[in-house]
């Protein structure tokens, strides 16, 4: 892996030789796509001189860390990576170029149990839809994941008034923690998050993703601000973040590559 790393680094400096000055780069990111990019980053900073200053929150939802909410109160950012319909909606109202914008990576909804705890059975809807009716507390985050499980998935398959005073909204990063992280310490029987966020969490185990037909396409993107200050030096970070030789560093956090914009 460092191999890959330090070759990505030198193909980068390759590309960005003659380019403008080195920049601080300010970066909004959410929780599922950054440990891709806290590997990453100290190789791009390394190739171009550019510093990055990175500003964590989830993609959308009603915390006041979330990465909108941010960017509706003024926060400055020059890129955001986060949850592509999140990137698709700040398009549409202006907030981030659509002309700027790249797919990075494609991500699954999984499940976990506290370690060493009986494994449900998640393979086909009928097998979830018990798994969750039997389960005693049901925990999922308050970003993208959970908002599309509390108000799609639940009441799709018909059991939303069961689930609701079983289930739990958990906050995420900065101030907040992973999912995973209540399940392992026996807050919740089963956690739901995207599957980046949940197989690198201690005291957990991962039972797998949600069945396909029950999977909400979700994707991480980057997208450069309207306001940005350093557009160039963002653009540059999102292709390097999407370059094939980055590919390796994104399926080893859980997600899988995009080969083609």
């Amino acid at each position: 892996m460092r191999t890959w790393i330090v070759r990505l680094a030198c193909l980068l400096a390759a590309g960005l030789s003659g380019s403008a000055l080195a920049a601080d780069v300010r970066v909004m990111i959410s929780a599922g796509f950054f440990g891709v990019y806290s590997e990453l980053a100290p190789a791009f900073e390394k190739a171009t001189g550019h510093k990055l200053l990175t500003t964590r929150g989830p993609s959308m939802g009603d915390s006041p860390e979330a990465i909108p909410t941010r960017l509706a109160r003024g926060e400055e950012a020059d890129v955001v990576i986060m949850d592509g319909h999140g990137a698709d909606a700040l398009a549409a109202k202006g907030i981030v170029q659509a002309d700027a914008k790249l797919l990075l990576a494609k991500s699954q909804v999984g499940m976990v149990v506290r370690q060493g705890a009986p494994r449900p059975d998640i393979a086909t809807v009928e097998s979830f839809r018990k798994t969750l009716l039997d389960a005693k507390s049901i925990a999922y985050s308050d970003s993208g994941s959970g908002t599309y499980l509390s108000t799609k998935l639940f009441p799709q398959i018909g059991i939303a008034d069961q689930l609701a005073g079983k289930s739990r909204k958990v906050r995420g990063p900065p101030s907040g923690e992973p999912v995973a992280n209540v399940v392992a310490r026996g807050e919740a029987e089963i956690g739901f998050q995207q599957v980046s966020e949940l197989i690198h969490v201690q005291g957990v185990d991962f039972v797998g993703p949600l069945p396909a037909e029950l999977q909400p396409g979700f994707s991480f993107a980057g997208a450069v601000t309207r306001n940005a200050r350093q557009p160039g030096a963002a653009m540059a970070l999102l292709e390097f973040l999407s370059s094939a030789q980055a590919a390796p560093v994104i399926t080893k956090a859980g997600l899988a590559p995009v080969t083609a914009q």
